[in-house]
C-alpha cells in the first residue's frame, strides 16, 4: 500500500469513529426523551461532542426516592400489622370468659382487628347506659389498644329491625338510628375514660342497618343488637 493511501487511514478511522458515536447518541437520547420525557431530556445534536445526562441524573435520584418511600411505608405496615396481630392475640387470652359465654366475637381481617360485643352484655334492655359487667369488659379491650396506641379505633352501633317503643320516645329516642347512636357514643366515652387516645377513636350508629342475620328470628335479633369495635392499620 502507498505511503499516501496510509496517510489518508487515520483520518477515515476517526471520520467513521465519529459518526458512530453520533449515532449512538442519538438513538440513546432519543430513548430517554421517550422514557423519561418529562424530566426535559432532549436528543442531542449530531454535532454536540458532549453527552450530556442530566436528566438521567434526576430520574435515576426520583426512582431512589421512591423506592425508599415505598420501602419504609411497607415497612410501617408490615410493622403495625404485626402490632394488630399481637393485639389480637392478647385480646383473645384477655376475654376468653367473654368468648366462651358467645357474648363477644374477635375477628382477625386483613389489616384490622373487630371487636363484636353483644347488647345482652353492653346495655339494659331499650337503655343505652352500659352496665358494671359491660364496663369490665371494655376495660380489658383499652387496657389493650390504649398503651401506645398508634391505629384508630371505630366504634359502631347496631340495633335489629324492632320498632321504639313509647317508653323510649318520651325520652327522645325516637328511631334505631338514634338508640344505636348514643349507645356507640356511650362506648366511646367509657374507652376515653380508660386511656384510649380521644382523637384516635369514633363513634356512629347504623341503626338497623348492615345485619348479621335474620331479624325474623329472636336469635337473629339479638345478633343484630351489637356494638362492634373496629381497629384499622390508617397506613393502608
Amino acid at each position: 500500500m502507498s505511503k499516501h493511501k496510509t496517510a489518508f487511514l487515520p483520518i477515515l478511522l476517526t471520520q467513521y469513529q465519529q459518526r458512530f458515536h453520533n449515532r449512538v447518541r442519538l438513538v440513546w437520547n432519543s430513548i430517554l426523551w421517550r422514557v423519561q420525557g418529562r424530566f426535559f431530556i432532549k436528543p442531542q445534536r449530531e454535532d454536540n461532542p458532549m453527552i450530556k445526562l442530566p436528566g438521567l441524573c434526576v430520574l435515576s435520584v426520583a426512582l431512589l426516592a421512591t423506592g425508599c418511600v415505598s420501602q419504609q411505608k411497607y415497612d410501617e405496615s408490615q410493622q403495625k400489622n404485626a402490632e394488630l396481630e399481637a393485639q389480637y392475640q392478647q385480646l383473645n387470652a384477655s376475654m376468653g370468659s367473654e368468648i366462651q359465654s358467645r357474648d363477644v366475637r374477635i375477628s382477625r381481617m386483613q389489616d384490622a382487628i373487630k371487636v363484636s360485643l353483644n347488647d345482652q352484655l353492653l346495655f339494659p334492655s331499650g337503655g343505652w347506659e352500659m352496665s358494671a359487667e359491660a364496663k369490665t369488659s371494655i376495660a380489658k379491650v383499652a387496657k389493650i389498644l390504649a398503651p401506645h396506641q398508634k391505629n384508630k379505633i371505630d366504634v359502631n352501633g347496631y340495633t335489629d329491625s324492632t320498632p321504639i317503643g313509647p317508653e323510649l320516645a318520651k325520652q327522645g329516642i325516637t328511631t334505631n338510628l338514634i338508640l344505636s347512636q348514643k349507645r356507640a357514643d356511650n362506648v366511646q366515652q367509657f374507652m376515653i375514660s380508660q386511656g384510649v387516645n380521644p382523637s384516635l377513636v369514633a363513634a356512629k350508629g347504623f341503626g338497623e342497618s348492615n345485619p348479621v342475620a335474620s331479624n325474623d328470628t329472636a336469635e337473629g335479633r339479638a345478633q343484630n343488637r351489637r356494638v362492634e369495635l373496629t381497629v384499622a392499620n390508617t397506613s393502608q
